[in-house]
């Protein structure tokens, strides 16, 4: 047999090549399957006649998107929305973009991921708790695994010419899947993204991550991972760049900062030595002032009273001071180098001249600041895990006091006195559906090409559903029928892009539940009514023979309705529902309504998953015997 030649071989590996990447194209623009064949096939070439369908490209000069999140921060946490954390970078952004103050997230990580990136309400995608095996339920509000016909905002992208990228937290993979046995379909390239470098749960340790690129576990380099997750997403844009300069990018970048363990190098928590010494009385006092100062909120606030469950921090020893300052420190320092990292990426985009043509989101916590960490701090014991005394705790804390941030301290979470600091000017914490302090996070929307009056303030009301929304008009993209040949549901969010040009237009999102665990609310044209239910997760990890905050009846009938009007008291100060009882019930209805459509019941609190009540399997059946 004759040796090909050199040409030959060059000519067969380029045809190789060019039916590699024809069918890679089919494979990425799967809407292209769906339009009939255009040609002619006779018996031969001769009298056949070729087809082909056009390369789907964005329209030249769109712009790239970056989508970024935070998680656990709080809303009074940065210093660009009044904190006394300095996030340098953040503060950039919005002195040249938007800043919005009445944006709102679902109260919990994975359930905000989901509305985020399918532009539906959580419980509508199926994501009313986590994908955890614990945490999920077999019912269609609470299941953990995102429907088909409900596509992400990447698979959008991607099919309409853009390279879709994912770093960081991912969360919405369910835990029976996230081996590297798969299945695959609802991992992060199976939603949409043409590279992840993250973890798919909601926590991991930052220097020893369950580490995963696209759909395989791979072994940390031993640096915190927010650098990695940095480095890997410059790597993947200075590539797709090189490749293809003229196609724009999504990159989605969620940082797992400052979600538990607060871990991060002392040159970064040592900047903040004895700035927390005063406490976190005097912390909520001074940001609140700064928010007033910035315009965050209105001049007349007033900050609501310390929860009764906190202690003055003027009556604590002194040791506990200590303790608790150093928490603190270590939470700021964690929270500025995450900003940095941030900045790294942003750099990277101004030096390869692509940040002016780049629409960048930068939405600050997936919910409000945890209530996670005890009220005495948490370094490395589960918070449900045999609950001990408030001196058992304090003194195991004190003894480790130097592990703080360490990779050794592998729960690091600061006290709910610096939470509730955290969230001002806000009452309550992350997982509270029914308060703004565990819903409302600042958001920043840059992109000075084509949004004017840099540094202002908008008010109207939003939430992560309506970033899908927003993104999609400011493009020009419709939301598609079909995504892969599947029908697509309705979206529920609201475009915000009518704010961009006007800081007086009246709000277009004028209704929006919430539900988590048993806390729940609703809002409507600035009237709320809310619910704070027990047990919550405070409750249910206290010592037995420990003081419990509120009735702990586990009966929704007898939860107590509370009724705020935003629009004079934005930090629900003032329960309102004795003095207008027919707008209470106006909304309870409303909320009948909205968990009816949205597949919010069964109600399902944190009870009922710490006593092991959802999450019942049938047993496993052969394949052969399910297809009968």
């Amino acid at each position: 047999m004759k040796t090909p030649s050199k040409n030959t071989t060059g000519k067969f590996t380029l045809l190789l090549a060019g039916l590699f990447a024809l069918n890679f194209a089919s494979a990425q623009n799967i809407t292209q399957q769906q339009q009939p064949f255009q040609g002619v096939v006779g018996k031969t070439l001769a009298d056949s006649k070729e087809a082909w369908t056009a390369t789907i490209k964005a329209p030249k000069g769109a712009p790239n998107v970056l989508l970024i999140i935070l998680d656990d921060v709080g809303f009074g946490a940065s210093s660009t929305f009044g904190g006394v954390i300095r996030t340098p970078n953040f503060d950039t952004l919005a002195s040249l973009g938007l800043k919005y103050t009445n944006f709102h997230t679902c109260a919990i990580c994975a359930p905000t991921r989901a509305a985020l990136l399918t532009g539906r309400n959580h419980h509508y995608v199926h994501m009313g708790g986590f994908a955890h095996t614990s945490l999920s339920a077999g019912f269609p509000g609470y299941d953990g695994r995102i429907p088909s016909d409900k596509g992400t905002i990447a698979e959008i992208l991607r099919e309409n010419g853009y390279n879709t990228f994912a770093v960081g937290k991912y969360g919405l993979t369910p835990d029976e899947d996230a081996t590297d046995a798969g299945p695959f379909d609802r991992w992060p390239l199976g939603k949409g993204f043409d590279h992840f470098f993250g973890f798919l749960g909601s926590q991991t340790d930052q220097y020893q991550p369950d580490l995963v690129e696209d759909n395989a576990h791979v072994t940390p380099d031993g640096r915190n991972l927010n650098t990695q997750i940095t480095d890997k997403a410059i790597f993947y844009l200075t590539r797709q760049h090189k490749a293809a300069p003229d196609k724009p990018f999504f990159l989605y970048y969620a940082p797992s900062a400052t979600h538990a363990p607060h871990q991060v190098a002392k040159e970064w928590s040592d900047q903040y030595k004895g700035k927390f010494d005063g406490g976190w009385d005097v912390f909520r006092e001074t940001v609140f002032a700064n928010q007033k100062k910035l315009g965050i909120i209105p001049a007349n606030a007033v900050l609501p009273e310390r929860n009764p469950d906190i202690k003055a921090w003027k009556s604590l020893p002194e040791d506990e001071r200590k303790l608790y300052a150093r928490f603190m420190e270590v939470y700021a320092g964690y929270l500025t180098y995450a900003d940095n990292e941030v900045g790294r990426l942003i750099t990277y985009l101004k030096t390869s001249k692509q940040l002016d043509n780049t629409l960048v989101y930068v939405i600050i916590g997936d919910n409000g600041a945890s209530k996670e960490g005890t009220f005495n701090g948490d370094i490395d014991r589960s918070v449900f895990r045999n609950p001990v005394s408030e001196e058992e705790n304090i003194k195991h804390n004190l003894e480790k006091i130097g592990e703080i941030g360490t990779p050794d301290a592998k729960q690091t979470n600061y006290p709910l006195g610096w939470a509730q600091a955290a969230n001002t000017p806000f009452k309550y914490w992350k997982e509270d559906a029914n308060s703004e302090g565990g819903t409302r996070n600042p958001l920043i929307v840059y992109y000075p090409k084509g949004i004017k009056n840099a540094g202002s303030i908008r008010t109207q009301y939003g939430h992560v559903i309506d970033i899908l929304p927003t993104t999609l008009e400011y493009l020009g993209i419709n939301p598609p029928e079909y995504i892969r040949g599947i029908k697509q549901d309705t979206l529920q969010g609201t475009s915000l892009v009518y704010s961009f040009k006007d800081a007086n237009s009246p709000s277009k999102h004028k209704t929006q539940y919430y539900y988590i665990f048993g806390s729940r609310s609703v809002y409507k044209d600035g009237w709320k009514a809310e619910v704070y239910h027990h047990p919550d997760v405070i409750d249910l990890s206290r010592p037995k023979t420990g003081t419990v905050a509120g009735p702990v009846v586990n009966n929704f009938d007898t939860d107590v309705w509370e009724l705020y009007d935003l629009k004079t008291d934005f930090n629900e100060r003032i329960n309102v529902a004795d003095k207008y009882p027919e707008k209470l019930n106006e909304l309870k209805a409303l909320y009948d309504d909205q968990a009816k459509k949205y597949h919010i019941y069964p109600f399902i609190d944190w009870e009922d998953v710490l006593k092991g009540r959802i999450h019942h399997l049938p047993k496993e059946q052969p394949a052969s015997s399910q297809v009968n």
